[in-house]
């Protein structure tokens, strides 16, 4: 039946672009949440405030630190386990810190994964002068906004002396200045994911982070021991950009999905079709 078979032919075709279509539509598609340092070092001391990459580098696990409850624990000691959101703040800021601060709750809200079962987060304080009853208050607030009461083992809050906190600093890429006529710090904003092993493995910068980009950062520095099917499929559409700070899209790897989910939905489609054909022949006074 001639005109039948065109009919299914029309519809397989249809698929088929629809398909390709939606594929093509996300590789256009720029990378949700990006953002740079640009704009929040204007007016603050030029050459000495920013982010230099480490990517790949190992952090001095060795320094000692004091953390929220007044333990002294060697920085290692947060670490060995799963993949670490390392930021640097200073708890009496009250202008740049907390909106960063805020910044990290949201993205880890909708993420899924739980602080302290499959990452965790370490704030250092970058003022020598700052101590555990800060950390301490600073850790309650984060911790009620994050929602999750369970999730507080995995916030570590820091204070350290000076020597310390300049040799995290300076092995993490993060620049800062103190400024005494101010009695504040200029430094920027941002966050790194570092491996459980130390290692730093992302930068993303601002305030404002995407979900997707952390939650993908989060699964390749645990080394693809969480995460889903679908986020792995995710990592073969988009790539980290050193640059930005964010994950884009590989326009090729998108292209070979769509071919791919194309030739599936084809096949499938022609495979029912088939069938239908086969029980309508089947059936008595089929046709021939």
């Amino acid at each position: 039946m001639p005109g039948a078979w065109m009919r299914r032919r029309r519809w397989a075709l249809a698929v088929g672009l629809v398909l390709f279509v939606a594929c093509a539509g996300l590789a256009l598609a720029g990378p949700a949440g990006a953002h740079t340092q640009k704009g929040f070092f204007e007016g603050q001391v030029e050459g000495k405030v920013g982010f230099d990459q480490r990517l790949g580098q190992p952090l001095p696990l060795d320094l000692v630190f004091t953390d929220e409850s007044g333990r002294t624990l060697p920085l290692g000691s947060f670490f060995g386990q799963r993949p670490v959101i390392l930021t640097f703040v200073y708890y009496n800021c009250t202008m740049l810190c907390p909106l960063l601060l805020d910044g990290v709750t949201r993205v880890l809200r909708p993420i899924g994964f739980a602080a302290g079962e499959a990452y965790d987060v370490v704030v250092v304080s970058i003022n020598p002068r700052e101590g555990a009853a800060q950390a301490a208050a600073k850790k309650l607030d984060m911790v009620e906004h994050y929602g999750r009461p369970a999730g507080a083992a995995g916030f570590h809050f820091l204070t350290g002396k000076e020597e310390a906190i300049q040799a995290l600093a300076s092995a993490a890429g993060f620049r800062y200045s103190y400024d005494p006529r101010s009695e504040q710090f200029a430094h920027p904003a941002g966050i790194l994911i570092v491996t459980p092993q130390g290692k730093i493995a992302r930068y993303y910068y601002g305030i404002d982070f995407s979900p997707r980009d952390v939650r993908l950062g989060l699964i390749e520095a645990a080394g693809n021991t969480i995460g889903s099917p679908i986020d792995q499929v995710l990592l073969l559409c988009y790539h980290y950009d050193p640059l930005t700070g964010t994950y884009g899209v590989v326009v090729m790897n998108v292209v070979r999905l769509a071919g791919f989910a194309t030739v599936l939905a084809l096949a499938g489609y022609l495979l029912v079709m088939f069938r239908r054909d086969r029980r309508a022949h089947e059936l008595p006074g089929g046709a021939d």
